[in-house]
């Protein structure tokens, strides 16, 4: 049985940079070289061209990149053959050796929980994956069948804590006592941070959600939750510099380390991808990945 922490920081630390690619397929983004039909939702033909497209970058990513985070409402939003192509998506991430980290934010009571953990984080689960995201606030016990499945099946969550949205301080900057709501929410976590810890890395299983855009919050989190693995939205399209990424990391064997960094629209869709050619194609994603590797790379490892 895998370990998802283990697994995921002995990729990176063999890759040499904690990017993580967003699969957030937008429509009207979709390039010219893969688009079929008016490209609407409910369009029989979309969500074939989303997969293909969404493959190629997959493609293009071999060997570069640790895990992939594909969200879930874009595959929704075409329906059923968006979850259908998200399977087949999820499962060429798998043959080309990344870990799949499914955008799902889940939380709910009782036995919703349980069927949400159910439908992505047990053995037979009908769309799997390594590791699923998790919203904390209708309280601990709605965690708890997410837990059960990191236990006994190795499973990743990571749990909401400081997104990297603007207005992610309506909530989670609140003041309770001398913390934020952020960091309330983090030092409940902790001992669940703990139990799940690796005993290869010492990382946990259990990680949380903490913005580029919010490196100061992340360092605070960071004292809180020694072991926790950080996801990092917030990297490059929405403004966060590969610096502030990674300020929440710490020392590890080969240079900072303890998260991932997303990016999405910066990898999907980089300046020159707009194009009917496929030579022009492969060459700006591969330049775009490029650019993210080498950044993360550099900021991991001074």
């Amino acid at each position: 049985m895998q370990h998802f922490g283990d697994a995921l920081i002995e990729r990176v630390r063999a890759l040499g940079n904690p990017l993580c690619v967003g699969l957030d397929p937008y429509l009207d983004r979709i390039p010219p070289l893969f688009r079929d039909g008016d490209m609407s939702p409910g369009n029989p033909l979309t969500a074939p061209a989303v997969e293909a497209f969404l493959k190629a970058v997959l493609d293009r990513s071999t060997g570069k990149v640790a895990v992939v985070k594909p969200q879930i409402a874009f595959f929704e939003r075409m329906g059923w053959r968006g979850i259908r192509a998200l399977e087949e998506v999820c499962a060429h991430a798998r043959k080309h050796g990344m870990l799949v980290l499914l955008d799902a934010k889940r939380g709910d009571i009782g036995s919703t929980a349980d069927a949400y953990a159910g439908a992505h984080l047990i053995p037979d689960a009908p769309m799997p994956a390594d590791a699923l995201t998790l919203n904390p606030y209708l309280g601990m016990d709605t965690l708890e069948p997410f837990f059960r499945s990191a236990r006994t099946y190795g499973r990743g969550l990571f749990v909401l804590v400081k997104t990297s949205n603007p207005g992610s301080g309506d909530f989670q900057d609140l003041k309770i006592g001398n913390r934020s709501l952020a960091e309330t929410v983090a030092d409940t976590l902790n001992a669940k941070v703990e139990e799940l810890a690796g005993e290869k890395t010492g990382w946990s299983s259990l990680g949380v959600v903490v913005g580029a855009t919010y490196p100061g919050e992340a360092e605070r989190i960071r004292q809180i939750m020694p072991r926790a693995v950080f996801l990092v939205p917030g990297y490059g399209a929405q403004g966060g510099s590969a610096k502030e990424a990674v300020s929440g990391f710490v020392p590890g064997p080969n240079g900072l380390e303890g998260g991932i960094v997303n990016s999405s629209r910066g990898i999907l869709f980089p300046a020159g991808s707009d194009t009917n050619s496929a030579t022009d194609w492969e060459r700006a994603i591969d330049a775009a990945i490029g650019k993210a590797v080498t950044e993360l790379g550099e900021a991991v490892a001074t």
